[in-house]
């Protein structure tokens, strides 16, 4: 009985937010309340809201922390090089600017942690992606692919899950699965290139006049392939209201922000402005070394990461604005981000606290190892693999690696198949993962997007899924799983 409950407060929270019939928020916090009821656990409601709460707080903690440090960044212009570097290199061409997409995001993956690949890859991109009406959902699809293929590092916390479950080294677990990943990898690019041409045809080819715009100078931003200005509908649009037309898939271009050159666009797309107040050219090295620092404090575990970005946003805000209503400024300008992405992550606490809490979730992974045909047996891996899909999705990393995996080696074992192939497999489903619903990190992408989660969700699943099942075909294709 738990187990059909289990998937159907699943499939009912994914079903009523793709639809749009409930907020994130909402449908994270009513709809698992209204079936602990149902199930007769009512009483303990409270009980399993705060474990959830306990468990998931550090992680509220650094996404907090961490929004305010790369803001403050962001505000002073660490990252306007970057940003510089991309747009001379995407040319305003939509098929280089996913391209680079995922590149970027790749790139920043490196760091292990995808709250701060995510605030990064937004905040480079956002600004070309709202000036040139691109779709935010191809953006954040891509990024969360890319991210979800680098998720893999050992520091970035599932090969060390899978490693810990199973009592191998996460060196013999990782570094053969280095060229399936690397096929991932690769198809990530390939499909961006694919929605880059796309998204190319859909709006014409762009050329750039001016990257860096002022408030004061946003009617000649763009020269589209008709001659279009920015303010003016540009390729594709079927109005004079310069909306962004339909993105690939059906899904809207902008998310819940679907207008075209609006007050918003240039102003977000004027914080690149070289001339605003925030930017700190004298404190640029030490921002930058401040960053690196924090990045291998982080890399290296010397501290807890919530504890690494408090200091961190604590001591940048202290350098770059030294004065009181500056630095209350920057606090308010990031209010909203740090409001919306904390919000949704102690929502999803109530959704994790009354699966794990009334046993769903043991349930659930129990009924899958059963359901597997005896005959399987020596195909453990590869079954692994295809179930890390739906089950790193529906369920946390902590409880896959540490509560199903276990079992299903154990299963394999009496058949032959070693903890390190079943490790390895057990990898395969982190392209889609990232996206689940209760990867805290997934709502600071839509977040900084402005892209209703619904759509990121409809648009990113199928993706997300051919790429896991490429890496796993890379995986028994070189031998590794």
């Amino acid at each position: 009985m738990l187990t059909i409950l289990g998937f159907a407060m699943i499939a009912t929270f994914l079903v009523l937010i793709m639809m749009k019939k409930m907020s994130p928020i909402a449908a994270l916090v009513l709809i698992p309340a209204a079936f602990c009821v149902f199930v007769g656990k009512g009483a303990k409601l409270g009980d399993y809201v705060i474990d959830g709460v306990t468990s998931l707080a550090p992680t509220a903690a650094m996404l907090m922390f961490a929004i305010v440090y790369f803001g403050v960044m962001i505000d002073v212009g660490l990252f306007d090089p970057i940003v510089r570097g991309i747009l001379r290199f995407c040319k305003a061409d939509p098929m280089r600017i996913v391209v680079g997409t995922a590149v970027l995001a790749a790139v920043v993956s490196l760091d292990g942690d995808g709250s701060t690949t995510f605030m990064i890859t937004v905040s480079a991109m956002y600004p070309l992606y709202k000036r040139l009406k691109m779709s935010l959902v191809v953006m954040t699809g891509v990024a969360a692919m890319a991210n979800g293929v680098m998720n893999t590092l050992p520091w970035g916390g599932p090969t060390a899950r899978a490693a810990t479950a199973l009592k191998v080294d996460a060196g013999d677990v990782f570094v053969p699965m280095i060229p399936a990943l690397a096929v991932g990898l690769l198809a990530v690019l390939v499909l961006s290139y694919v929605l880059g041409v796309r998204e190319r045809r859909r709006l014409g080819v762009l050329a750039l006049d001016e990257v860096l715009v002022t408030e004061k100078e946003t009617e000649t931003v763009l020269v589209g392939a008709g001659g279009a200005t920015a303010g003016s509908p540009a390729v594709g649009d079927s109005s004079g209201t310069g909306a962004e037309g339909t993105a690939p898939d059906g899904a809207e271009g902008t998310g819940s922000d679907s207008t075209g050159s609006d007050g918003a666009d240039d102003e977000r797309f004027a914080a690149l402005d070289p001339d605003r107040p925030t930017p700190r050219p004298r404190l640029y090295w030490f921002n930058a070394l401040l960053t690196v620092a924090l990045l291998t404090a982080m890399i290296m575990e010397l501290l807890p990461i919530p504890v690494l970005f408090l200091l961190g946003a604590a001591l940048a805000l202290s350098v770059n604005f030294p004065h009181i209503p500056d630095q209350k400024a920057r606090l308010a300008a990031h209010a909203d981000n740090v409001l919306n992405v904390s919000g949704m992550v102690f929502a999803a606490a109530v959704f994790t606290g009354v699966l794990q809490g009334t046993g769903m979730v043991d349930h659930m992974a129990t009924w899958m190892v059963d359901v597997i045909p005896e005959g399987m047996g020596p195909h453990m891996a590869l079954v692994t693999g295809v179930l890390s899909l739906p089950l790193t999705y529906f369920m946390s990393n902590d409880g896959f690696y540490f509560g199903v995996l276990p079992v299903l080696a154990e299963a394999g074992a009496a058949h032959g198949v070693t903890p390190l192939e079943m490790a390895r497999a057990s990898l395969v489903g982190q392209p889609l993962h990232m996206s689940s619903p209760l990867v805290p990190a997934v709502y600071v992408l839509v977040g900084m997007a402005k892209v209703e989660f619904g759509d990121h969700t409809r648009f990113v699943v199928k993706w997300a899924a051919l790429t896991c099942l490429v890496v796993l075909a890379a995986g028994v294709l070189f031998g590794i799983v």
